[in-house]
């Protein structure tokens, strides 16, 4: 009998530190379950910028502004010239915003209905600028001078893709040098391309804006493009339709119109559109 008894106390021991384990199991369970549901609320959501490559420094403080105050929000940029971006994303390249350097590449997207017409507008305009190496010597104080025998290479983008270089080459037609100066001409990718090709001492003379100008020291401004040979340079900015992320999206977008944004860009030389 005193057998039997104690048999049963062990039993009923047994039962109840089996059911406490499982307890405790039950709650890890669902304390893991908790802490994975944690762990997808606070995933960090990326954004695609598709930028014109003349925005690179300014849009890199305003990265650092804006992920310091947007801490579930990374940027991640794609820079290069508005032609060769604009077909990046007729081709289904992922890409959450367009930051354009030309109202044309930006209207191929609207009428294509990539990106919608109420969801894009002119953000900044900028100004067309000649350069030469900063340590240069050669006088060139108009787009006449490049014909001058000491100027060997003038760098422009190319025009069908970078806007920089359409406004070039609309400027030298005009003053009816564009065929003259074919020999002459080194086209590319980008405008800031053409700005490394004059600070490396690739190119005499270079076509950039006057923001990119103004961000070396290894160049310096020979002279202003006249802004009546040339069409104006605006910066559309709008969001693309198949972006996945459509409300951080137009969170960035309408951070871009505030006035610290504005503030920033203008500390890079652009103009704000009145």
């Amino acid at each position: 009998m005193h057998k039997l008894i104690k048999s049963s106390t062990v039993f009923v021991l047994v039962i109840s530190i089996i059911l406490l384990l499982s307890g405790c199991v039950g709650s890890a369970g669902k304390n893991g379950s908790s802490s994975q549901t944690s762990s997808k609320t606070a995933e960090t959501i990326e954004l695609t910028i598709s930028a014109a490559a003349s925005l690179t420094d300014a849009l890199k403080e305003i990265q650092h502004s804006y992920e310091s105050t947007h801490t579930g929000i990374k940027l991640n940029f794609n820079f290069g010239g508005s032609g060769a971006l604009e077909k990046q994303i007729e081709q289904g390249a992922p890409s959450d915003l367009f930051l354009s350097a030309s109202t044309k590449n930006m209207k191929s997207l609207v009428d294509q209905q990539l990106i919608d017409t109420k969801k894009q507008k002119t953000w900044l305009t900028n100004e067309l600028v000649a350069v030469i190496p900063a340590d240069g010597t050669m006088n060139i104080a108009s787009v006449t001078d490049l014909t001058k025998k000491e100027v060997k290479k003038v760098a422009i983008g190319i025009p069908e893709s970078v806007p920089a270089g359409n406004y070039a080459q609309e400027a030298l037609t005009k003053a009816k040098l564009w065929n003259t100066l074919q020999s002459k001409l080194v086209q590319a990718k980008d405008v800031r391309q053409v700005l490394q090709y004059v600070e490396t001492g690739n190119a005499d003379v270079g076509f950039v804006y006057k923001t990119d100008a103004l961000t070396s020291q290894k160049a310096k401004i020979a002279f202003e493009v006249d802004s009546k040979t040339y069409s104006p340079v605006e910066y559309p900015i709008g969001i693309v339709k198949a972006s996945k992320h459509i409300q951080e999206a137009e969170d960035f977008y309408a951070y871009l119109q505030s006035q610290e944004s504005l503030n920033i860009m203008a500390k890079y030389g652009f103009t704000i559109p009145k």
